[in-house]
């Protein structure tokens, strides 16, 4: 199982005639199986950590590890989701879900085990002939799970997931991350928006400064994970304490969530 450590990351987005420091001085260790959520004001760099753990970017200053090893590059085990999916259009379900297994070069019979396997997990197995302009917002976001799934990721990178879904099909959608890190073990990073969201799919919730990003604080949260945890006192009080510190920040109006 994976671990990511950042070590003094720094990163600076070059521009015509100007720069934008995005990612200043920040230090996070994310531990094996650990579940991590990771809040902020829009343009903090939180997209930025998720590339750099990803290795589809170089930090200008400091360090990223993953397992042990620089994150110099694309990683196997390795799963980015993106909030507009990354299907393509004029693939089947199942070759959606397929998609990252035959770049990585599996056997034709081998992806399809796999692929129906994963579209099982998250209730797609039905439409795995359908296209994904067949398919609902919910079921979409499904589908680019199934192809995270399928390559058996150890670390799954999540920017904004669920972000354009509503309520009711988004809190689904939570429960069902909930319900395969469970199962599978896997050590993750979430951005997201909604505090709420934070601190149900966070074991530990990373809040970073209005750009440039900095970590100034991190809210322990181990009740994640525990039965009906929406319902009690103690999510309640962490949902509080994650407002707060945003408050406190100047950067909870910048956040776009109200939760």
């Amino acid at each position: 199982m994976a671990s990511v450590e950042f070590s003094e990351i720094g990163h600076t987005y070059a521009g015509v005639g100007r720069s934008t420091r995005a990612l200043d001085g920040v230090e996070l260790s994310v531990a094996q199986g650990e579940p991590v959520s990771i809040i902020g004001p829009s343009g903090c760099g939180k997209s930025t950590l998720l590339l750099l753990a990803a290795g589809m970017l170089t930090a200008s200053t400091g360090s990223v590890q993953v397992d042990g090893q620089a994150a110099n590059g694309p990683r196997k085990t390795t799963a980015l989701i993106l909030q507009d999916f990354g299907l393509l259009p004029w693939k089947t379900v199942l070759a959606n879900a397929a998609l990252g297994l035959q770049v990585r070069g599996v056997a034709r019979r081998d992806r399809r085990e796999l692929s129906m396997r994963s579209l099982a997990l998250v209730g797609l197995a039905e439409f795995a002939d359908a296209y994904p302009g067949e398919l609902s917002g919910g079921m979409r976001q499904r589908l680019g799970l199934a192809r995270a799934i399928a390559l058996d990721a150890d670390l799954l990178l999540m920017d904004e997931p669920l972000s354009s879904l509503d309520a009711l099909t988004r809190e689904d959608l939570q429960d069902l991350l909930l319900e395969l890190w469970r199962t599978r073990g896997h050590a993750s990073l979430l951005v997201t928006h909604s505090i709420a969201e934070a601190v149900f799919l966070g074991r530990r919730v990373v809040v970073v400064s209005p750009r440039p990003g900095r970590i100034t604080a991190i809210v322990d949260n181990p009740g994640m994970g525990m039965p009906n945890h929406r319902m009690t006192e103690e999510f309640f009080r962490k949902v509080t304490e994650v407002r707060e510190l945003l408050v406190a920040e100047g950067a909870l109006h910048q956040a776009g969530e109200v939760l």
